[in-house]
């Protein structure tokens, strides 16, 4: 490195990105055993453990991808899903908690399977979504996870979004969509034909969290007559919000929680500059209060429980630390650690991630999150500026491997809540419609040259790096504003609006109207999207770009980033491109980080620092 920008030791590259020890900790309905995944021939695999004798033994043996995400279906089975090289046809299996009776539940081709409800109550029965009969809609599919017999419950008619089930696993709510109107549809029982209760614009709905406890009523999130999202409970018989449970005067607030033993609401959770609680519930309160206590300044989760709700597996993390893993036995008060998840890692050597905000030139208010490298006084810093994918989710105040492994090279890192992010209501959402490359990339430089009138950043050292759309804001960046950035680094980005809404997922089409609503229709926008897509802009780019892609992408499809590079190498411009044949939307198979930030590090010590 050309100079000394934090008082920090240098930690090894691969300490930020390697797997971890132990993750993914949940306990069997009965209590009985602990599961985890744990690195196999560098694949997180399922292990299980015997609470009682402490005996561990390994039940998958994945070594082509790491298990995309399991769970227990029975005190005796569990289920888990995994792709095909990132090409996210998620497939279901199953596997005993001894390791035996590995079956391949849905084994389908170019078919993607999501799970609706686990049916504890249910012994052996799960319901699922699967778009084995048409590959742009879900139908719901009973299925025994014992035997892999199926049978379909539901049948998509061709425009349902999502199904939701009341506490007995009955389908009584159906999501429609013609891409631009939502309804709302009910049914008393599911001999009964559904109703439409409440037809709305996308931008506006009544999203049902769960029924309540007699199965009559549901709660939800709601937008319909305010900006900012709400808790309420709602009459979906009739189509009448009752009551507004909890709302927030700055951000959405949507989501909530609820006892299934106790049959009572819990607590409700909403994030401002980090996660926040109002507990509905003395016993829930008390547990997280016995557990601060416990556990001190870290931010704290329930993964999940026994059923009896007794024996919690808990999870700790911070700004700093990746956490770790406890088993909590509520009765006894007393906490066990499972796991640390990166002890490798001493979080007194990384760095505070701390909120930010600042003024639009349009005069509206952004939040972000900046982070110094450690020991070093935020003035005049080489600076990364790391816009969140999606673009319609948001950042939000925890542990990063991307924004540590910067700070721990010398950079200030920048992310950004730029409008269109979620959670700060319908305007500031609504404020990104039709405008990538245009307003919303006007945030992001808004955002540098707040840290440049600030002192903080240094204008002749700023790069950006971003994935997916962050990796089009990157994009966008050096075409449109190029003489703000060094470098940059594309990660799965999309590069032409054209060919990206060409090649979505079959099961992204239902919502195609909404996107050209929300992006620019190619018919009707077509100048708009031109003057939006950085592929028709490369004569404009003068600073280095380095390109990563995955070659099964379904999201971003490879074109996007081989367009791109045929373009800039037609210009005279030679970008390093990397692609890997067994990934699709971003990189998941450790050997392919390492050597992806491996090649960033080289990247923007040579770009970025030596300037």
């Amino acid at each position: 490195m050309s100079e000394n920008l934090t008082t920090a030791p240098r930690i090894p590259l691969r300490d930020f990105f390697k797997n971890p020890e132990k993750s993914g900790f949940q306990i069997s309905p009965d209590g009985k055993h602990i599961s985890f995944t744990q690195p196999y021939e560098n694949r997180m695999n399922v292990f299980v453990q015997n609470r009682e004798s402490g005996k561990a033994v390994q039940v998958t043996f994945e070594k082509d991808r790491d298990i995309a995400g399991y769970f227990w279906g029975s005190n005796e089975r569990i289920l888990f899903i995994r792709d095909n090289g990132g090409d996210e046809n998620f497939l279901l299996y199953a596997v005993d908690h001894t390791g035996e009776n590995l079956d391949c539940l849905t084994p389908f081709e170019n078919v993607r399977v999501g799970i609706i409800d686990e049916l504890e109550e249910i012994d052996n029965e799960i319901l699922i979504s699967i778009n084995q009969r048409n590959p742009e809609v879900f139908d719901v599919c009973r299925m025994n996870i014992k035997t892999g017999v199926m049978e379909i419950v539901a049948e998509n008619p061709g425009n349902i979004a999502a199904w939701v089930t009341d506490h007995n696993g009955k389908i009584r709510i159906a999501l429609q969509s013609d891409g631009v109107n939502n309804s709302l549809l009910y049914r008393k029982t599911e001999s009964e034909p559904f109703k439409t209760i409440l037809t709305t614009n996308f931008r506006e709905n009544v999203s049902p969290l769960f029924f309540d406890f007699k199965n009559e009523h549901i709660y939800a999130a709601s937008n319909i007559g305010r900006d900012k999202s709400a808790i309420i409970e709602f009459d979906i018989e009739n189509g009448k919000e009752l009551q507004v449970l909890f709302e927030h005067p700055e951000v959405d607030v949507e989501s909530m929680s609820f006892s299934k033993k106790r049959k009572v609401l819990t607590s409700i959770s909403y994030t401002t500059w980090k996660r926040e609680r109002k507990f509905l519930d003395a016993k829930t309160e008390e547990l997280f209060k016995k557990l601060a206590e416990k556990l001190g300044k870290y931010e704290i989760g329930i993964i999940n429980s026994d059923k009896a709700e007794e024996i919690f597996i808990v999870r700790t993390w911070s700004d700093r630390s990746l956490g770790a893993y406890y088993l909590y036995d509520f009765k006894a008060d007393v906490l066990k650690k499972l796991a640390d998840l990166s002890p490798w890692l001493d979080e007194t050597e990384l760095c505070e991630m701390k909120p930010i905000q600042y003024q639009t030139r349009d005069g509206l208010t952004v939040h972000g999150y900046l982070t110094v490298p450690k020991g070093v006084e935020a003035k005049n810093l080489p600076v990364v500026v790391n816009p969140h994918g999606g673009p319609w989710v948001r950042d939000t105040w925890t542990y990063n491997p991307e924004i540590q492994f910067l700070a721990n090279r010398g950079f200030a890192v920048l992310k950004i809540n730029y409008r269109g992010s979620t959670g700060y209501g319908r305007k500031f959402w609504e404020a990104s419609f039709k405008q990538w490359g245009k307003a919303m990339q006007d945030d992001v430089t808004d955002g540098v040259n707040y840290l440049i009138e600030q002192g903080i950043a240094d204008p002749k050292r700023v790069g950006i790096y971003g994935g997916s759309y962050g990796g089009y804001c990157t994009l966008a960046g050096l075409a449109f504003t190029p003489e703000l950035y060094v470098c940059g680094v594309d990660y799965v980005g999309v590069s032409n609006l054209f060919t990206f809404m060409k090649t979505i997922p079959p099961y992204w089409k239902p919502f195609l109207d909404m996107m050209y609503e929300m992006v620019g229709n190619p018919e009707t926008d077509t100048e708009l999207l031109k003057s939006a897509s950085p592929v028709f802009h490369v004569d404009k780019i003068k600073a280095p770009l380095f390109i990563a892609q995955g070659a099964k992408d379904p999201r971003v499809n490879v074109d996007e980033s081989d367009q791109m590079v045929k373009a800039l190498r037609e210009h005279g411009v030679e970008v390093p491109y990397m692609v890997k044949e067994n990934e699709g939307h971003g990189f998941h198979n450790e050997e392919n980080r390492f050597e992806f930030y491996e090649a960033m590090e080289k990247f923007l010590e040579e770009h970025l620092l030596k300037k």
